[in-house]
């Protein structure tokens, strides 16, 4: 396997699964079973996979939020509901948010259920060890429907590559809020104000990061990665894709590379649909 073959197949089944996190249909699932809306839906539907888990393991799983901040809602909201609650909320949010953004005849195609088949392969080689968010929806029944057996592989498939990046981070010598800066220095990622906003660190923080990340050689006076910023986020790119290789070299050059344009194409129509706004890409 080409090791960019991998990152450009997650790429292109990854939006499947974030859009959940910029639509309303979920939120609104989630707000309906008395959960705040906004930081505490976030958390706890992304957390309730690992059960009624406390602040201390989100803020590990989670690696880039303020323990502070995510301690304001968890355990909090296993006060207001159960994660198997959260659970059957969260998948009826992503049946409510795929009909909308791909239509009935997307859903219904023989593409769909191509691409559910593919991915669900795939997932087939990922594994459990030392990857907590992953293993703990990997234990959750897959959805009959093929658009929600995508969404659930597209689930599983993210969680793997991101907790082996938190192992990259690490061995980056990157902290949470080090690597959200770093991340922001690239002009792609979402504005800095939306990551103060939703991983909870204040303007003060994210300036004294900065000023490290200098200090590091890492940023230039601007805030501009330097070259050796770009490498450092290279190697932990290339890492991450090493780390995440086992699925796609499990599922093949060509279903990869089938699987890539079939989810691509969707990804395609749910982000010309407007899943994701403006401020979750550029620099702010």
């Amino acid at each position: 396997m080409v090791m960019g073959a991998g990152r450009r197949c997650h790429n292109a089944v990854s939006p499947l699964h974030r859009a959940g996190y910029f639509a309303p249909e979920p939120a609104d699932e989630l707000a309906a079973l008395g959960l705040e809306r906004g930081s505490m839906t976030y958390l706890a539907g992304r957390a309730a996979p690992l059960g009624a888990v406390g602040a201390g393991t989100v803020t590990a799983t989670f690696y880039n939020f303020n323990h502070e901040h995510v301690a304001r809602s968890i355990p909090a909201a296993w006060t207001v509901t159960t994660p198997e609650a959260v659970l059957a909320a969260r998948l009826r949010g992503a049946d409510g948010m795929l009909r909308r953004l791909l239509g009935e005849d997307a859903l219904a195609s023989k593409e769909m259920a191509e691409a559910a088949e593919l991915a669900l392969r795939a997932t087939e080689g990922c594994h459990r060890q030392a990857r907590p968010l992953y293993a703990a929806n990997a234990e959750l029944p897959v959805p009959e429907e093929p658009h929600l057996a995508l969404w659930h592989a597209a689930t599983l498939l993210r969680e793997h590559r991101g907790d082996g990046h938190l192992a990259a981070l690490l061995t980056a010598g990157l902290s949470g809020i080090e690597a959200l800066v770093l991340h922001n220095a690239t002009g792609t990622a979402p504005t800095s104000a939306v990551f103060l906003r939703t991983r909870g660190w204040s303007a003060e923080q994210w300036a004294a990061t900065r000023d490290r990340l200098r200090e590091r050689g890492l940023l230039d006076g601007a805030g501009d990665l330097t070259e050796a910023g770009v490498a450092l986020r290279e190697e932990a790119e290339t890492l991450t894709d090493r780390l995440d290789a086992a699925p796609y070299a499990h599922l093949g050059p060509a279903a990869t590379e089938r699987l890539t344009e079939l989810a691509g194409a969707f990804t395609g129509i749910v982000t010309a649909a407007g899943a994701f706004p403006a401020e979750a890409f550029g620099r702010g």
